[in-house]
């Protein structure tokens, strides 16, 4: 149990205080991940049976009005399904920009050492180069371990929505109208 912990310690201390802002971000991106899929399992399906009950409640679902309400109820669950999607994709772009950071940090530090000791022998230099990749290395496979469920998350919202209003445009179309 310590072996993980002192190696992810070794990591830290490799890649830079970047690395500390790359694992905030991530665990905030899964955070945000777990409840938007605890959202979709859980409130969703609550959101989509107020919707539905609301619209079968009107006697009128042909007028003006009636379409009014017809999409103020859609946006009302479009709303629940996009929320904190935007947070989401922000994390991951932010991932990738604190590795890049880190690295940008990494090599001022490098080119300072080298500037300062006059010069460097090559296991020194490739040392300092692999240190200051190991940042945008970390924030690139943070970034794609949420992109994957974003996109999907995002996609889920679309198709959930475009099913409510396929069948809330059903039912209007079974009172007659075209």
């Amino acid at each position: 149990m310590i072996e993980p912990l002192l190696a992810l310690e070794a990591l830290f201390e490799r890649g830079g205080p970047v690395l500390y802002g790359v694992s905030a971000a991530l665990l905030a991106m899964w955070v945000l991940i777990f409840e938007r899929l605890l959202y979709l399992r859980v409130e969703h399906p609550r959101a989509v049976k107020r919707a539905t009950e609301a619209w079968q409640a009107r006697s009128d679902h042909t007028s003006r009005r009636a379409g009014w309400v017809r999409r103020a109820l859609l946006s009302e669950v479009r709303e629940g399904l996009e929320r904190r999607l935007f947070l989401l994709r922000t994390l991951v772009g932010l991932c990738t920009l604190l590795g890049l950071l880190g690295t940008v940090t990494g090599m001022i530090q490098l080119f300072d050492a080298v500037g300062v000791a006059g010069g460097s022998t090559p296991r020194a230099l490739a040392d300092g180069v692999a240190r200051a990749t190991l940042p945008t290395a970390a924030g690139l496979v943070a970034a794609l371990s949420g992109a994957v469920p974003a996109a999907r998350l995002g996609s889920a919202a679309r198709r959930e929505v475009a099913r409510l209003a396929g069948w809330l445009e059903a039912d209007r179309h079974e009172e007659g109208v075209a």
